[in-house]
């Protein structure tokens, strides 16, 4: 049955479903829906807006909807305006409660009329779990409010230009609106309106505070070397693979640092010759996934793609897919804990962690360890605040 919910919050709950707006004793066989919000967590429940690769309502409107669908959208904005005019908060209040029923019971069936045009019309992606898993986290996150204050910050302010960027981020909006289908490779980008922790200046992080006691740092060490290694069917180095490269790529002729430098001046240029070692053979790697066309990496996405990108295209992809998945499975296992998973930063997940759950640490850190294509060596860092946290020796 094709449904709709009538706002994304959690404590909305109400759906649309065969011409009815029904807030409680939902019916049996609400499976197909745009996207995801928190009036129902059904795992079984599919989504239309993952089907059709993040696509708008408009993007994907069928030819007799459209007319119908631009005056409900609308009618949409007209009362969006007027809620801003009236600085009425939707955070705070349940969408359906403030505008018409006529409205939501006509907008409801013109999604419906959409989300089953796209059922019919596109291909379930190979990654489709994978990405609905990652969207039902995602939402978490958009409801979640990070605890951002200027408490011991005072270095933050004594320049005139950080002190005015500073004043932005405490004044905004503090909760993290992820973007799924923001990069072509599945890396996170925000949405506006969004706390831009993907992109904030890391002086600023000390403005990030755990809700709980401790924020405890998550990071894979050389997270895109050891994708390439795994792609090539290599072994894994249990230590700092840098290092590693230093001595069994470079010959111990250059230093940690300099042998970092010439691995990324190698990967993002696919006319470098920065590496001549048959450890690292891009072609060979890059045949096993790319047929001229498309690259399809081990974790199932699929990405049209020109031969020059391609096999940056493939480990930046990967890389963000495994840190994904690994998020998913963090906070499966922190469910019905007081910790719980606060953000995710390209290949790094901080968990906002209680005290009295330390032991919890070594189980986290071990299933951030152990992804789906093979075991990464993690660095473990844990403070008071996202700026400065300090290693964990586990």
């Amino acid at each position: 049955m094709y449904f709709q919910s009538l706002d994304d919050k959690i404590e909305c709950v109400g759906i649309y479903a065969e011409g009815q707006l029904i807030f409680d004793n939902f019916p049996d066989g609400l499976l197909r829906t745009w996207r995801h919000t928190g009036a129902l967590t059904d795992e079984l429940v599919e989504y239309a807006w993952i089907r059709c690769g993040g696509q708008s309502l408009s993007e994907v409107c069928p030819e007799n909807a459209s007319s119908d669908l631009a005056r409900m959208q609308s009618r949409f904005k007209a009362y969006l305006q007027s809620f801003r005019i009236a600085k009425i908060d939707l955070r705070e209040l349940c969408f359906f409660d403030l505008v018409p029923q006529d409205f939501l019971l006509e907008f409801c069936e013109v999604k419906n009329k959409i989300t089953q045009h796209v059922f019919e019309n596109f291909e379930k992606p190979q990654n489709y779990e994978h990405l609905a898993a990652v969207h039902r986290l995602l939402h978490k996150f958009k409801f979640k409010e990070l605890n951002v204050n200027n408490q011991d910050c005072r270095s933050l302010f004594s320049a005139t230009a950080d002190r005015t960027k500073v004043q932005k981020i405490l004044t905004g909006n503090h909760y993290i609106d992820y973007n799924l289908f923001g990069t072509i490779t599945g890396r996170l980008a925000t949405y506006p309106g969004s706390l831009p922790i993907l992109t904030m200046k890391k002086e600023y992080r000390k403005l990030i505070k755990p809700h709980n006691d401790w924020l405890l740092s998550l990071d894979y060490n050389g997270a895109e070397l050891r994708t390439v290694m795994v792609l090539d069917g290599q072994e894994q180095p249990d230590y700092d693979i840098h290092q590693w490269n230093a001595k069994n790529v470079f010959s111990g002729l250059l230093s940690r640092e300099e042998a970092k430098e010439q691995f990324f001046a190698w990967l993002y240029n696919p006319e470098s010759e920065a590496i001549k070692s048959e450890k690292y053979n891009r072609q060979k790697t890059l045949s096993s996934y790319y047929d001229g066309e498309y690259v399809v990496t081990p974790m199932g996405r699929k990405i049209k793609v020109d031969e020059r990108r391609a096999f940056n295209y493939l480990v930046q992809s990967t890389t963000a897919d495994i840190v994904l998945d690994r998020a998913v499975e963090i906070d499966k296992f922190l469910k019905d804990k007081k910790s719980y998973v606060s953000h995710i930063v390209h290949d790094e997940i901080v968990i906002d962690l209680d005290d009295s759950e330390r032991d919890l640490v070594p189980h986290v850190k071990n299933i951030f360890e152990n992804n789906k294509l093979s075991k990464f060596v993690c660095n473990t860092a844990a403070g008071k605040n996202y700026h400065d946290l300090k290693e964990l020796q586990l």
